[in-house]
């Protein structure tokens, strides 16, 4: 059984017992988290499509983490023959998600 959900923006498809990366949500680690925005459901090839989204469906899940950080990414600038470069680095904050049923 699996399911597509919409968690801060982003779609992300989840099975129980899963753990996943999501954009930094306001909860505290060891917190409890519903989504109720289930795009899609299949349970053993009965799939239902939600319009916009699944009525009654439920994602529940619990924060392991609350300050990961993501890989950094690098951004070079460069204009060439003027003599200039720069390099900036940025990590985006995340939050790491298991997630317990699919309800």
């Amino acid at each position: 059984m699996y399911a597509i959900v919409d968690i801060a923006g982003q779609q992300f498809k989840v099975e129980a017992g899963m753990e996943i990366f999501v954009n930094r949500l306001a909860a505290e680690k060891g917190a409890a988290v519903e989504f109720d925005k289930v795009l899609l459901l299949d349970s053993e090839g009965n799939v239902k499509v939600g319009a916009p989204y699944v009525e009654g469906a439920v994602v529940k899940a619990t924060v392991l983490d609350d300050s990961c950080k993501a890989d950094k990414v690098l951004v070079f600038k460069k204009k060439r023959r003027k003599g200039y470069q720069k390099l900036n680095g940025h990590r985006q904050y995340l939050t790491k998600l298991q997630i317990n049923e699919i309800a």
